[in-house]
């Protein structure tokens, strides 16, 4: 250890001896300033200090080759108006180090928490490895900004559709909340905080009407697939998911309450569905297969289907509604519900809802029932006493229908 007042001209020339790995020379100069000359000729500038608990601490400032001594001297005295300040120069480094990048989080945190708390952690995984990883698996997390969120949407709207783009920045928004929520260090803000979400105008709304409802019904009964003439009345009757009935035991049904018990729903976590007449007419009547746990499994393996794409294909087909997918099924089931005049509220508990928001797109009215809903105003309201006399609406009425197909060949 050596003690100097450093030059620039000293620093240029300072060389370790052949018998030392290093020299150490402080600098009169400046205090705390250190310079470390190796045995290979590689120079370095450190901050040597003591910190609160009067442990040595020794941050480096910069490579001797890329900074002058008077900034090396500058730089030093930063650190020192941060500790007078209440600061530390090696936590604050030691901190940064403890931020990881935008890969490893995602490997190390958060997909190993998605697979235990989300069934749909494979989307996730491939929309971040597919979108995000890419462009910004090498960043630190704290480097990420709201102008990265923006580009990074702005670029996958170009090839993606508003509902992708949504899906994206939604995983995005979770999982820098996690990195947020567990303390993940540097990450204090959300990047795609304020970043509104696009209209979605593309969302399929498909119901069926009690007409194509038994049309299909009279279509599944002739399938090849013997058990679609008792999967698809139980989607409709239930307005479950289709793994939800592909998937459901026995055990889960309770004939004498009415209830069916989805032990896992999309959610990830149980519901109970209350079985319709109906639905508990189903599950009477459908063939029981020898020791077989699944109500609904493919009889010829006993187990649960993996697909009933091509038998339902089929039969969509030859029932004229080859438009209508079968998740549509569930749509129709609230459909019907609303147009009998149940509430968006218990549409909601049946469809297993957490959010009204999400019940209102399955919420579709009939304009018949809208109409029937105008009229009760006109019931209640006592027009009579202020319209005219049969004659002068007879007559009126005729001019204003002569009007109206004169309006129509106008515009023709």
């Amino acid at each position: 250890m050596t003690i100097s007042a450093l030059t620039q001209k000293i620093v240029n020339t300072l060389a370790c001896d052949d018998n030392k790995k290093k020299l150490t020379v402080f600098d009169k100069g400046c205090k705390n300033l250190v310079l470390e000359v190796s045995a290979t000729g590689r120079k370095t500038y450190y901050f040597r200090y003591q910190d609160d608990r009067g442990v040595t601490r020794q941050p480096k400032l910069s490579d001797a080759n890329s900074i002058t001594l008077k900034q090396a001297r500058m730089l030093c005295d930063r650190h020192r108006s941060t500790i007078a300040m209440g600061g530390d120069p090696w936590a604050t480094k030691v901190e940064l180090k403890k931020v990881p990048t935008f890969g490893d989080f995602i490997q190390n945190q958060y997909l190993p928490y998605v697979k235990a708390h989300k069934r749909s952690w494979i989307t996730d995984e491939g929309l971040l490895r597919n979108h995000a990883e890419p462009l910004w698996g090498k960043r630190y997390m704290d480097e990420i900004t709201k102008q990265d969120v923006i580009s990074l949407i702005t670029n996958h709207r170009k090839t993606h559709a508003p509902g992708s783009c949504n899906r994206l920045t939604i995983l995005l928004r979770y999982a820098f909340n996690l990195a947020i929520r567990w303390e993940v260090s540097g990450i204090t803000k959300n990047p795609t905080a304020g970043y509104p979400l696009m209209e979605e105008n593309n969302k399929l709304e498909r119901f069926l009407t009690q007409e194509e409802a038994a049309r299909l019904f009279a279509a599944v009964t002739h399938s090849d697939n013997p058990m679609l003439q008792y999967i698809v009345p139980m989607l409709i009757l239930t307005g479950a998911r289709k793994r939800e009935v592909l998937d459901a035991k026995w055990e889960d049904f309770d004939l004498e309450r009415s209830t069916w018990r989805i032990p896992l729903c999309k959610a990830g976590n149980a519901r109970h569905v209350p079985l319709s007449a109906g639905a508990v007419q189903i599950l009477t009547s459908v063939p029981p297969i020898n020791d077989c746990p699944w109500p609904f499994a493919n009889p010829k393996t006993a187990k649960p289907y993996v697909s009933v794409f091509y038998s339902w294909n089929t039969a969509r087909k030859q029932a004229g509604l080859k438009d209508v997918r079968m998740h549509d099924l569930r749509h129709s089931f609230a459909s019907f519900l609303v147009n009998a005049g149940r509430s968006l509220y218990e549409v909601q508990k049946l469809l297993g809802h957490t959010q009204i928001k999400t019940t209102q797109r399955y919420a579709h009215l009939s304009q018949e029932s809208l109409l029937s809903a105008a009229n009760v105003v006109s019931d209640l309201v006592p027009l009579s006493a202020v319209m005219p006399s049969a004659t002068v609406i007879a007559t009126t009425a005729a001019v204003n229908m002569e009007r109206l197909a004169l309006s129509a060949v106008v515009s023709v």
